[in-house]
């Protein structure tokens, strides 16, 4: 397949359809127990054809990135499918929109290929009973795509560069099963693996003892490690945030400790926040306090009413869709540190 010319370079999407795509990219997993099913009916989406790539790079820097996008669409009609296509319209526009206030983190560091894939309706997933039925759904045609494009990626992008996984909320989710199964399966792609960003959904205790070849970080240079977090404010008790699941794990997104270290707006490298409409560099807008008993990160310094204002499908201060935004150049920073590491490690 000949390479399409870089999709990379994007320019920040209207304000209303950040608004559009945060009311339908609230994705509730709240995954402890996983495992990919087997659809033997359906097919992969087909990763050869270039229209289902969101970003086909240039190759242009050392690694790569392989990103997946949170949930970008929602259903309009009761009678729409539960899942969608891969021609979605609604989720292109907001898979695009997903990609300029996330993927973009990541654009200085390293070849951005994303691909696009068949998502589920979040209404849907959480009108299931159970925690099982709803992973059941994601570990079907989401992950089948994600896997699909992943495998492509590896077998016909990659050409062994080290890279590193990046996603969010349902991409989060689905990205989860790719480093279970198919880095188990292939140690030796794992072993190029420098991080996963696997931010918005809960890494638990139990996750990472069904799945002993994964690690998580531990500080801000550590390789091959999953790196997660959700944000939210003081306010919200303990088991409120419908996000977070027994036994989550996360790190501090600006000094990158694992204990209740605070870190204050002036350790920050900078947030990406809305100003007039456009995304926009701002100064440190969010503080980083982990709250080990919650597994979550706690930013005081956000003001609650006016984020809850932007996206009034969560509860006030649980801050998922800026999970990315307030620590953008922070987690920016930590790719680069990251990836120098793995260099110098590599060398040695």
């Amino acid at each position: 397949m000949e390479r399409a010319s870089s999709k990379q370079a994007r320019l920040m999407k209207p304000f209303s359809i950040f608004m559009l795509s945060i009311l339908a990219g609230l994705f509730l997993c709240a995954c402890s127990d996983r495992s990919v099913s087997d659809e033997p009916s359906v097919r992969a989406t087909d990763y050869s054809q270039a229209d289902h790539w969101l970003s086909l790079p240039a190759t242009t820097k050392a690694v790569d990135i392989f990103y997946l996008y949170q949930t970008a669409w929602r259903k309009q009609n009761e009678n729409d499918p539960n899942i969608n296509d891969i021609d979605n319209a609604s989720m292109r526009t907001g898979s695009n929109a997903a990609f300029a206030r996330t993927a973009t983190v990541f654009e200085t560091v390293g070849n951005i290929y994303a691909p696009y894939y068949r998502q589920a309706d979040a209404g849907y997933t959480l009108t299931l009973p159970t925690i099982e039925e709803r992973n059941a759904v994601i570990a079907g045609i989401p992950t089948l795509d994600a896997m699909a494009a992943f495998d492509y990626f590896i077998k016909h992008f990659n050409n062994d560069r080290p890279f590193i996984l990046a996603g969010h909320s349902q991409g989060s989710a689905v990205l989860m099963n790719i480093l279970s199964v198919y880095m188990k399966e292939h140690p030796d792609v794992y072993e190029r693996m420098i991080a996963a960003y696997v931010i918005g959904d809960s890494v638990t205790e139990n996750y990472l003892a069904e799945n002993p070849h994964l690690k998580f970080a531990t500080g801000a240079e550590d390789t091959g490690v999953i790196i997660s977090y959700n944000t939210q404010s003081p306010n919200v008790a303990e088991g409120d945030n419908p996000l977070v699941v027994d036994g989550a794990l996360a790190i501090n997104p600006i000094n990158w400790s694992r204990d209740e270290t605070p870190a204050g707006t002036d350790e920050g490298q900078g947030s990406f926040m809305p100003v007039g409409g456009v995304f926009s560099k701002v100064p440190q807008y969010a503080d980083a306090t982990l709250d080990l008993n919650k597994g979550v990160v706690i930013c005081t310094t956000a003001d609650e009413d006016a984020l809850h204002a932007l996206n009034p499908a969560l509860a006030p201060g649980i801050y998922h869709s800026f999970d990315y935004l307030f620590y953008y150049f922070n987690l920016r920073a930590n790719a680069a540190d990251r990836i120098a590491a793995y260099f110098e490690s590599d060398s040695k």
